[in-house]
């Protein structure tokens, strides 16, 4: 019996379970020389896929309609006649969401339960960890002694990028949805402080109180008004990091926000769009430095984990209403 999610339409706003098609198939599958079977362990659901859906021109094609969902999976390989991986085995990759699926080995990376939780492996130690610090090192060129705002901070990428800024001798700002989620940012990662955007009427002046001497480095998850009132309080120099903007991608109308470029121009700032795999290179060097602070404890991830493999799409979708604390991971 194997599983399969597809998309069924592309969503109008905010998705909705009816975008998605459960199919059920009552088939084995056998593999071929040089193949390998895999079965689903854990699945991650992350905000950017709401871009796959659409049929809009974007860095990566958009998913095709009828077609199963890819994102980042953890796969136990049940069987295998490829050399490079053996039975028992667990790899991590973009496959699709299904339970039982047949794959070649291409774009496979073995990843070892003994040093890190499975679910690591979709977060802290792969594309999350790698987007933190990829981007806040390469494009935010910190200095021990700067002020980093974070937006979107109680979220996967968010919680590990104030972590490796305090790491860098940074003071931290972290900006999210609820008071608890102030309070985990400052009692569990350790930023000095933090914005509840939902309670607070005056952004600008808030951001201001938080950081007296200005904002030097901003990773931004988010977009919208939130990083209008981060911009009105960035320093000279300034590194604008950004990484998403969650808080647009339902819109079905162009955003209104303020023009950028006054505020780049006058204080000679760079702002700068990133996709992870831009910095390819440095995976090797940013995965070992990661799971080094790992080790040593200076770095520690936070997890929502949802059990059910029917239950992908709704987590998905609850990722639009911060319902999570940190990665946003489906057990299967």
């Amino acid at each position: 019996m194997i599983k399969t999610i597809l998309l069924n339409s592309r969503p109008e706003g905010k998705p909705s379970v009816s975008n998605f098609e459960f199919k059920t198939e009552d088939i084995e599958l056998t593999i071929k020389e040089g193949e390998l079977l895999l079965e689903t362990e854990y699945v991650s659901v992350d905000p950017y896929l709401r871009g796959r859906m659409s049929n809009a021109k974007s860095y990566v094609p958009p998913f095709e309609l009828n077609q199963p969902v890819q994102s980042g999976v953890i796969a136990k390989v049940s069987s295998s006649k490829n050399d490079n991986f053996k039975e028992g085995d667990y790899v991590s990759g973009m496959l699709s969401w299904k339970t039982l699926q047949v794959s070649n080995g291409e774009g496979l990376n073995k990843v070892d339960p003994s040093k890190a939780p499975l679910s690591a492996y979709l977060g802290i130690l792969g594309m999350t960890g790698l987007t933190a610090y990829c981007g806040l090192t390469e494009i935010g060129q910190p200095k021990k002694g700067e002020t980093l705002v974070v937006s979107g901070a109680a979220g996967a990428v968010g919680s590990v990028v104030g972590q490796i800024g305090k790491i860098l001798g940074l003071r931290v700002i972290g900006i999210a949805g609820s008071d608890e989620k102030i309070e985990l940012l400052k009692s569990k990662f350790g930023f000095d402080a933090g914005i509840n955007y939902n309670t607070t009427k005056d952004m600008t002046a808030a951001i201001a109180e938080a950081a007296p001497n200005g904002v030097d480095i901003y990773f931004d998850n988010v977009g919208g008004p939130i990083s209008d009132a981060v911009l009105v309080n960035i320093n000279r120099l300034a590194r604008i990091i950004v990484c998403g903007a969650i808080s647009v991608y339902n819109n079905t109308e162009a955003p209104k926000s303020l023009s950028v470029q006054p505020f780049l121009v006058k204080n000679s700032a760079l702002m700068q769009g990133f996709i992870v795999s831009n910095y390819a290179e440095k995976f090797p060097e940013a995965m070992t430095q990661l799971t080094s602070w790992l080790a040593k404890g200076k770095l520690i991830y936070s997890e929502t984990i949802v059990e059910g493999f029917d239950n992908i799409p709704q987590a998905f979708i609850d990722l639009f209403e911060g319902k999570n604390k940190g990665k946003m991971v489906v057990k299967i």
